[in-house]
């Protein structure tokens, strides 16, 4: 949904920020299919550095954004310069149980989507860009992702000012595009 907005908003006026680039960094700790890393509790991730960020970026300064390379669970020395735009989306799973990050959040999108889509998704997604071998992501998504979706994710669905699904996602990237235009 980020992703599309930010198509339709255009780079001069939007920027999204993920989530997936404030995770901690568990080289030491990973066993090739996350076992002992739980990269879906909120603990995984420097959320704190996140909302700071966000606070810099509100006030019209730029960051720099950490890099975490997902294939060696490891957060590079290099970071990637990230300007302020008038709107600034913020992508991720987890954002919405972070009170440091949602204090900084002018609106709060959550999107819904049913389980089998997200594990199909995350499939792909791993084994394709982070060479992860199908079963053991089968394994972790229903021991670690499912779990903390249920426990962190889906909770914190009740503080969003809309919800977005895969009925209405047209209609609602529609909505708040033309809501996000009239404001800047």
């Amino acid at each position: 949904f980020a992703h599309h907005l930010h198509k339709m908003l255009g780079p001069e006026q939007s920027s999204i920020l993920g989530q997936d680039c404030y995770y901690i960094d568990q080289a030491h700790k990973f066993d090739h299919d996350g076992g002992a890393v739980n990269f879906d509790h909120p603990q995984a991730l420097d959320f704190s550095l996140m909302g700071e960020h966000l606070e810099q970026l509100k006030r019209g300064q730029s960051i720099e954004v950490p890099l975490y390379d997902f294939t060696t669970h490891t957060r590079r020395k290099e970071t990637i310069n990230f300007p302020s735009t008038p709107i600034i989306l913020v992508d991720g799973i987890l954002i919405f149980s972070q009170d440091c990050v949602v204090a900084q959040l002018d609106y709060k999108i959550f999107i819904d989507c049913p389980e089998d889509l997200r594990f199909e998704r995350r499939l792909g997604r791993d084994v394709k860009e982070r060479g992860r071998d199908p079963e053991g992501v089968h394994l972790q998504f229903y021991a670690q992702v499912k779990p903390m979706h249920d426990k962190f994710v889906e909770s914190s669905k009740y503080i969003a000012d809309d919800i977005v699904t895969v009925d209405n996602f047209r209609e609602q990237a529609d909505y708040w595009h033309d809501k996000l235009r009239q404001e800047r």
